[in-house]
């Protein structure tokens, strides 16, 4: 028998350290499996979770309300099965998992109650939320815990490259721990590799999130969908180092003015500020190209602003802004599709599950409702991770492709100057407005450049060059997705629609 090559082996493995990929490894642990989780990230703020500002919705005792709000920010294509999934278990995993497990302290009243903040697009406050840093007071307890769980072990810095296939299903990842590829194999593996924020010159996103798991698994096989619905953030400060303003701000008061002064939402909503994100991201863009600037207001937010959002008053300082009016634009926040998945995070191919922005659950439709995103992470997750602890699952070591890595290391600038013209392509033709010649244009450019990026990863194995090309795989199923659509809802907005689309090659 040839001997087996140096390999690692889990009941489950979990790829991403954000907080649905922590979630999907408690409740593994939970259910007694062997679980190792690995990351590319070196640090909480290499994950997006660690980025997340505004807080985490809750149901408050009222999932039904939670639900409607959910549906209607969706445009009513949201699916309701799963967005009663998600209202239905909110108040119990948050208690579950952030409260009585982590003792995450959300900000109280004085009374001692919570401090429910309201965001756009919600009817009532049911937000939790830590100052405007919710994600870095989650992440970060949730990490020392699930490392210092005796049923996790957690690699950081390891990326995933490929996934390892046989006869349609997963049992596991290649990572780049060798220069070939070093097989991890799993009963189960479950994505929860984040955001796409790196395929757009601004973005929300840490650096990293470069649809991993999305080309991952849709280059084995899997089932995408709602690809074409990137939200992006109507807030963003302006200036050449961007940074999220929260929704919370203006949930608490802060109005949207244009270059002429004037308060301009309520011409585009009668919800005004607080209408569904899509709408407000395109008004606030219009008005810069009429007008030449919009600004946030941040005098009319009730109390101080300095003593209500101290953290993005210092990003504000830090930039020379003093705070009062601050310039904003859009800014690529969240991919409300993916990895298709079902009410328990199980994918197309067996053995495969995936959590959190990779995915598509249903959940967010065409555009997502303000802070339900490290919710349905958290429930998925440990709804995925229970799952993924399949009795009947077994372990196989099945033969793993062993990646080349012979030729001379990539030509200097050659991955940053690939991503510029890839993420030009993407800010140009499949931003906030888009029309059916100018995606087929993008998807001729970016079958182009993944061919040029293919011809390198051939002969050469490093987490750069794999990026690059889960970015232009993603970045190509997004022009897809784009193409095939010919109806404007949330954030797939077109804009003539009546000129012939496109039908772009899928990534090969």
């Amino acid at each position: 028998m040839p001997e087996t090559p140096p390999h690692d082996t889990a009941d489950v493995l979990v790829v991403g350290s954000g907080i649905a990929g922590c979630a999907a490894a408690l409740q593994a642990a939970r259910e007694d499996a062997e679980v190792l989780l690995v990351t590319k990230a070196e640090r909480p703020a290499d994950a997006s979770t660690d980025w997340a500002q505004g807080g985490i919705t809750t149901a408050r005792g009222d999932p039904e309300a939670l639900k409607r709000d959910v549906l209607a920010a969706s445009d009513g294509t949201a699916d309701p099965d799963a967005v009663d999934v998600l209202v239905r278990e909110a108040d119990a995993a948050v208690e579950d998992v952030l409260l009585e497990t982590l003792g995450i302290g959300f900000d109280e009243r004085e009374d001692g109650a919570f401090d429910y903040a309201r965001e756009a697009a919600h009817s009532e406050r049911r937000i939790l939320h830590v100052d405007a840093a919710t994600g870095t007071h989650i992440l970060r307890p949730f990490l020392n815990y699930v490392d210092d769980h005796e049923r996790i072990e957690v690699r950081q810095d390891t990326a995933a490259l490929e996934l390892i296939t046989h006869e349609g299903g997963v049992h596991g990842v290649l990572t780049d721990e060798d220069p070939t590829g070093h097989p991890v194999y799993a009963g189960a593996t479950v994505l929860a590799t984040g955001g796409i924020g790196a395929l757009y010159p601004r973005s929300t996103n840490p650096d990293g999130a470069t649809g991993d798991g999305i080309a991952m698994a849709a280059l084995a096989g899997a089932d995408v969908a709602d690809l074409e619905y990137v939200q992006f953030h109507p807030t963003a400060y302006a200036g050449d180092d961007p940074f999220l303003l929260s929704e919370a701000l203006r949930g608490e008061g802060a109005v949207l003015r244009n270059a002429d002064g004037d308060r301009f939402m309520d011409d585009y909503h009668p919800d005004a500020e607080l209408a569904p994100r899509d709408v407000v991201a395109r008004a606030v863009e219009t008005e810069r190209e009429e007008t030449g600037e919009v600004v946030l207001d941040v005098r009319t937010i009730e109390g101080e602003f300095e003593d209500e959002f101290p953290g993005i008053a210092e990003n504000c300082r830090d930039r020379g802004l003093e705070g009062e009016e601050i310039p904003v634009a859009p800014c690529e926040h969240f991919l409300c599709g993916g990895i298709d998945v079902d009410d328990r995070g199980r994918a197309s191919l067996e053995g495969l599950y995936a959590v959190g922005e990779c995915t598509r659950t249903g959940v967010h439709g065409a555009n997502r409702l303000a802070s339900t995103s490290l919710l349905e992470g958290l429930v998925w997750g440990l709804r995925a991770g229970e799952a993924a602890v399949d009795r009947e699952a077994k372990l196989r070591i099945v033969d793993a492709p062993e990646l080349r890595d012979g030729d001379p290391a990539l030509p200097e600038r050659f991955s940053a100057e690939k991503f510029t013209r890839l993420q030009r392509t993407m800010d140009d033709s499949l931003g906030l407005e888009r029309d059916p010649d100018g995606i087929a244009r993008a998807s001729a450019v970016l079958r182009r450049l993944k061919g040029e990026v293919d011809a390198y990863t051939r002969t050469r194995t490093s987490r750069e060059l794999y990026e690059l090309r889960n970015a232009c795989v993603t970045a190509l199923l997004i022009a897809r997705a784009a193409g095939e659509n010919t109806e404007s809802r949330g954030c797939h907005h077109l804009v003539r629609e009546d000129s012939p689309t496109a039908e772009p090659e899928a990534p090969r």
